[in-house]
């Protein structure tokens, strides 16, 4: 019979050849089928290649023999027991385990009683890595050979002589050192007699540093180059000089000063006198004996001036009473117009007489003087 090969839309089409044109088989292509329902185009249609359902799946028989309701009941069961079992790789249990049997041959209540004993024993002993005792140890043996009471016995001894050994390292000696012998081959008590007599002499020494001597000092010598003996005469005399002198910044004098006709420049005076002379029965006025001259005539008498500056001019105050009671001569004298006071028979007279050149001048001061 001959067969008819029609291909529309991509679709192929047989039809037996038997001129009634009602038999024949249409293979539409995928997602497509005719208008008459073999040729539309379906979007939500799985394909024979598979894919994703969007929507439930209902039966009311089988899928591939299998009873769909029936398995999802077993697998629901399945789930709810496999979410509580411990997976074979392991797991934490959120339980008690209990078992009337072993677990891997071993029974665990036995093991549980043999545990609790071991975990005491362990807990109160020493750990091989060491550790801190909190009893003492006894034994009727030895410790890795050790009689430990023997060692204990000989420990107290040697603990004994270490507290009371002086370290290598030093310290301080609580008692006295005694030897027969030497210390590093020195004889202590030779150099200590030694040193007895060194720390005398060096408690006696002055320090290199200086310091105050308690006593003399004698040489036959020099000290640094210097004669002492010699220096000390020169210091003697200097300070006996300086200890009569008078300071630059000034003093109060002793003595009398000589300056020897020499000048004394610009003094400020303050609180000064003159040396005053009585000169009783004496007639020379001796001006080396002072400025001011007092004298009383009771008969004739003759004066004389003497000792004037050789290097100035030179004055002095004469005091006269009862000088016009009797004749009284004057050395050349000149007056004031050539003539002389005419004194007082009974009283006092200041005569002033000024030294100048080679010259004597007279002035009446004060006559009768009241």
């Amino acid at each position: 019979m001959p067969i008819k090969i029609d291909s529309t839309n991509g679709s192929i089409t047989l039809t037996a050849e038997d001129g009634s044109g009602n038999a024949g088989l249409t293979i539409p292509r995928a997602g497509y089928l005719s208008a008459d329902g073999n040729g539309a185009n379906l979007t939500n249609v799985l394909t024979l290649s598979g894919g994703a359902m969007t929507g439930a799946i209902t039966t009311n028989s089988t899928f591939d023999g299998v009873d769909i309701a029936t398995r999802d009941a077993i697998l629901t069961s399945t789930t709810t027991t496999a979410n509580a079992a411990l997976p074979k790789a392991g797991g934490a249990l959120t339980g008690a385990l209990t078992t009337n049997s072993t677990i891997d041959g071993v029974d665990i209540a036995t093991r549980d009683a043999v545990l609790t004993s071991t975990t005491t024993t362990a807990n109160g002993a020493l750990a091989k890595t060491g550790g801190a005792m909190t009893g003492a140890i006894t034994t009727n043996s030895t410790f890795d050979g050790v009689d430990i009471a023997t060692r204990d016995g000989v420990l107290s001894t040697t603990v004994t002589t270490a507290n009371a050994a002086l370290p290598k390292s030093g310290g301080a000696m609580t008692g006295a050192i005694t030897t027969n012998s030497t210390f590093d081959g020195v004889d202590i008590a030779t150099r200590d007699g030694v040193l007895t007599s060194t720390t005398s002499t060096a408690n006696a020494a002055l320090p290199k540093a200086g310091g105050a001597m308690t006593g003399a000092i004698t040489t036959n010598s020099t000290f640094d180059g210097v004669d002492i003996a010699t220096r000390d005469g020169v210091l003697t005399s200097t300070t006996a000089t300086a200890a009569a002198a008078l300071p630059k910044a000034g003093g109060t004098m002793s003595g009398l000063v000589n300056m020897a006709d020499n000048i004394l420049q610009r003094p400020l005076l303050q609180d000064y006198s003159e040396k005053t002379v009585a000169m009783g029965s004496a007639t020379a006025v001796n001006l080396e004996d002072g400025n001011v001259f007092s004298k009383t005539i009771s008969g004739t008498t003759t004066l004389t001036f003497t000792n004037p500056s050789a290097v100035g001019t030179s004055s002095f105050s004469l005091i006269l009473t009862n000088a016009g009671s009797a004749t009284l001569n004057f050395p050349t004298v000149k007056w004031p117009a050539a003539t002389a006071p005419t004194l007082t028979a009974s009283g006092i007279d200041v005569l002033v007489f000024v030294y100048h050149g080679s010259t004597w001048y007279g002035i009446a001061s004060g006559i009768g003087m009241a």
